[in-house]
């Protein structure tokens, strides 16, 4: 079955940057467009990123675009999303999913961004 696990996630200062990766297993990676969504403290889920299968359509959330990449090695199953110049307000537990509403997330990393 669909198997996701996130990594990455830690404790940043404001400005800094963090790199998250999602290993996935169980479906044909390839195929299927993936997503991120978050989780801040005490709020629903939100929806970061999407990449196409190939790599080449990428989309952002309003608040995060212009600050972070999302990207992917189909070779290696693997999601990836470069933050940059994060926020107090990024905080938040990051999965990745193969819908926007975040089916099939794994267990996520938390980010911390915090002086």
């Amino acid at each position: 079955q669909v198997q996701l696990v996130e990594s990455g996630g830690g404790l940043v200062q404001p400005g800094g940057s963090l790199r998250l990766s999602c290993a996935a297993s169980g479906f044909t990676f390839s195929r299927y467009w993936m997503h991120w969504v978050r989780q801040a403290p005490g709020k629903g889920l939100e929806w970061v990123s999407q990449i196409g299968i190939g790599g080449g359509n990428t989309y952002y959330a309003d608040s995060v675009k212009g600050r972070f990449t999302v990207s992917r090695d189909n070779a290696l199953n693997t999601l990836y999303l470069q933050m940059n110049s994060l926020k107090s307000e990024d905080t938040a537990v990051y999965y990745c999913a193969t819908s926007s509403k975040g089916a099939d997330r794994g267990k996520g990393t938390l980010v911390t961004v915090s002086s």
